[in-house]
């Protein structure tokens, strides 16, 4: 049995830089939202570690709800956008928090922002766990982060490759003979 932190090259975010950087945004959502209800919308699969944590630290009535959706054909290139299902429950006059795990190109996040204000969301703001700016392929930056990374390929606390990695309660760059030997390229 291997060990998935055998196949880390170094530990970019420790968790305890993470949860610091968690701490800092509910703080800064809790002040956004003041008295106003709103609905965090997550992301699934890789916004489920951080929007659990999140919302744990958010002491002011919400409500959950999940999207599935995915630009990543092949995970490393975007492409056509995906979504699986959308949140049940009334989106008109509502305000949203979409919550991903990464903003990479942006085109996943620009375009379900787009869908919810077409179908009458009252204010869509975003809030992602890394922000990786040198990748964006559209106009479109965060309202929240919680930590901005270079390009490199990484992994953990909710972000995969091929999916495995999620558990890891850090972020780390993962060995480049991992994904070379899967054909896949780092940017």
């Amino acid at each position: 049995m291997s060990s998935l932190h055998a196949d880390i090259e170094r530990v970019l975010f420790s968790e305890e830089v993470i949860l610091q950087g968690i701490n800092r945004v509910a703080k800064a959502l809790v002040e956004h939202y003041d008295g106003r209800d709103f609905t965090v919308v997550s992301i699934l699969k890789g916004s489920c570690i951080f929007s659990a944590d999140l919302i744990r630290r958010i002491p002011v009535p919400l409500e959950l709800a999940f999207v599935s959706a995915s630009s990543y054909g092949d995970r490393t290139t975007a492409g056509e956008l995906e979504i699986s299902f959308f949140p049940t429950g009334e989106i008109e006059g509502r305000n949203l928090l979409l919550v991903d795990d990464i903003l990479d190109t942006g085109q996943t996040m620009s375009r379900l922002k787009t869908e919810f204000l077409e179908r009458g969301a009252a204010e869509v703001s975003t809030c992602v766990f890394l922000d990786k700016p040198s990748r964006r392929a559209v106009d479109l930056d965060a309202d929240f982060k919680v930590l901005e990374v270079d390009d490199l390929f990484v992994v953990g606390y909710g972000l995969d490759f091929a999916g495995r990695y999620r558990n890891l309660p850090y972020v780390g760059v993962l060995r480049p003979e991992i994904y070379q030997a899967a054909g896949v390229q780092a940017s």
